[in-house]
Parts: structure tokens; C-alpha cells; sequence
């Protein structure tokens, strides 16, 4: 079972690695979610996200091989992914690629509830 957790987390921390090419600018941001950047003040804090998720993947690829950081690790990615997912429940007209990673914020909810049931129950 603690291979099982440390597989789910390796899968989540790919989810959060995933966007780190949007730190490369406003193209890359552009065929990632759907959007045109419109300004640079825009474009700094889109890249400054991709960073931000740098950072959570690679803690959570950290917990995969730290068992110790795992309840953290979990409890992270599911800050990011809630907040994500309670942020577009109420928006209207989301673009398909802001809505295929809806879908993929949904399987890392699942993923990681599970990882929390298998850690606390192991």
C-alpha cells in the first residue's frame, strides 16, 4: 500500500509539474490555458504560477521517496487542487483547456483522497 501512495503522488506531482512551461512566457501561457495575455503585468504573475507550481511538484515528488512528507505532501496538493476546482465552479465560460484541466484537477482530488485514506489507514 505504501508503494500505492507514492504512486498516486508521483501522478499528482506530474499534474503540478505539467504547467511549468508557462514560465517560458506568453506563448507558452497561451496554448496552455486558452488565453490571451494581454499586458505584462499578466504575463508575470502566470509565470510567477507556473513557479509556484514548480515548487508544490517537486515537494510532492520529494514525498514519493520522503515518507515522512507524504500527510503534508497530501494535504498540499489538496489545497491546490480545491481551491482550483471551488475557483471555476462558479465562473461562466471557461476555455476547453482551462476546462481540461478541471478534469484533470477532479482525478487529482480523487487520487489524493485516496493517498490520504491509504497513508492513514496503513
Amino acid at each position: 500500500m505504501k508503494i500505492l501512495v507514492s504512486t498516486i503522488l508521483f501522478l499528482v506531482s506530474i499534474i503540478h509539474l505539467l504547467p511549468v512551461v508557462g514560465v517560458l512566457g506568453s506563448d507558452s501561457l497561451s496554448r496552455l490555458y486558452g488565453v490571451s495575455i494581454q499586458d505584462s503585468n499578466t504575463e508575470i504573475l502566470l509565470r510567477h504560477r507556473a513557479v509556484l507550481f514548480a515548487i508544490i511538484g517537486i515537494f510532492l515528488l520529494l514525498s514519493v521517496f520522503k515518507r515522512e512528507f507524504q500527510p503534508l505532501a497530501i494535504a498540499i496538493g489538496l489545497i491546490s487542487v480545491v481551491s482550483f476546482l471551488l475557483l471555476t465552479w462558479s465562473s461562466n465560460g471557461l476555455t476547453s483547456e482551462i476546462s481540461r484541466v478541471v478534469m484533470i484537477d477532479w482525478a487529482a482530488l480523487f487520487l489524493l483522497i485516496v493517498a490520504g485514506a491509504i497513508y492513514v489507514l496503513t
